[in-house]
């Protein structure tokens, strides 16, 4: 990560510290969405990640005529980035909870899921810009065993600063040596946080995922489960709904306090909001397809009894074992844009 070409670097270090603003966004720019993910693995949320891009780009041209070109420039932004994100989130502490009882409510008998929160999907088309820019990133970056939900769910359990070494040093593949320099650590200490950080992420993550070795982009047959789903779902069909999901599928809705695991208690809250019959009866649906972290999602548009207008209502991304849909994270709508979704249709 350190090592740099002599001549190129010594061009970069010249019109970094030369103080002309456009040339300097020049250089930021095409490392936008590479940072970004890396701020998003840190904090959990899009919005929060596009905030610390922003500090980050704010804060290098300020300190500009810090850089002295004894690294590369990338590796100097992700210095900046991971202490603008450990300072959010000195400023914001966040712990995951457990997520409680909601009165008159059945969300099944299983042990209540971790609740995140502030975590938010990230868009794949983005992801699809990282992997094609001409500052190439290491693969893991973009890798869909640590963009998956459970994954980003997972790590913040972590304190911030064994977060920040399991990300460089494990996601990333940095040596200890120049993680130890971006975070003002000694190698040794290094070392030990991530000695405590890797057993600490395996007992947050699902028992049944042996490993993460995965195809890097959702499979034909997930593809072919997210259009059964979205047509089901489209038809008020409660019975197909129910074929596809697991017996002890989880469905959560961050940032709301609502929560289901298993089969049975999740569809006896679906089932009376898809029926015109029933007093609980929330219009009728229209989904279309999108990928969120590497897996697929369905955004869902609702068009309410007396109306004419499919509105932006929710974004289902699903976690698919077995042929089965295993967990539903649902989110609000207000990401759709960052999707390359319309609000309404």
């Amino acid at each position: 990560m350190t090592e740099t070409r002599e001549g190129e670097n010594d061009e970069v270090t010249a019109a970094v510290r030369a103080g002309d603003e456009w040339d300097f966004a020049g250089l930021v720019e095409p490392f936008r969405h590479e940072l970004q993910v890396h701020c998003y693995r840190m904090v959990g949320s899009y919005d929060d990640a596009e905030d610390m891009v922003q500090e980050t780009f704010l804060r290098a041209w300020n300190r500009r005529d810090a850089f002295e070109g004894r690294s590369t420039f990338r590796a100097w932004l992700y210095r900046i980035a991971t202490n603008s994100c450990l300072d959010f989130l000195r400023r914001n502490q966040r712990r995951p909870q457990r997520y409680e009882p909601v009165p008159g409510m059945d969300s099944g008998t299983a042990e209540p899921p971790a609740r995140v929160t502030w975590l938010q999907p990230y868009p794949d088309a983005l992801l699809e810009d990282v992997a094609s820019t001409d500052v190439e990133p290491e693969r893991a970056a973009v890798s869909r065993e640590t963009m998956e939900l459970v994954f980003l769910a997972a790590i913040q359990h972590l304190p911030p600063r064994q977060r920040a070494v399991l990300i460089l040093r494990d996601v990333l593949g940095w040596p200890a040596a120049d993680t130890a320099e971006q975070l003002d650590m000694t190698v040794a200490s290094v070392n030990s946080a991530l000695q405590r950080a890797r057993p600490a992420l395996r007992r947050h993550l699902p028992e049944r995922r042996g490993d993460w070795t995965m195809p890097a982009r959702p499979t034909s047959e997930e593809r072919e489960i997210l259009q059964r789903y979205m047509d089901a779902a489209d038809q008020a069909d409660a019975a197909v709904v129910a074929e596809l999901l697991s017996e002890d599928v989880v469905l959560t809705m961050p940032p709301n306090p609502f929560w289901f695991v298993g089969r049975d208690a999740m569809m006896a809250f679906i089932k009376p909001s898809i029926d015109p019959a029933s007093p609980h009866f929330q219009g009728t649906w229209k989904h279309l397809p999108t990928f969120a972290n590497r897996m697929p999602a369905a955004a869902g548009y609702l068009r309410r009894p007396g109306t004419t207008v499919y509105r932006a209502q929710v974004l289902d991304v699903l976690r698919i074992e077995g042929g089965r849909i295993v967990e539903i994270t649902s989110f609000e709508p207000h990401l759709f844009p960052a999707f390359g979704l319309p609000l309404t249709l």
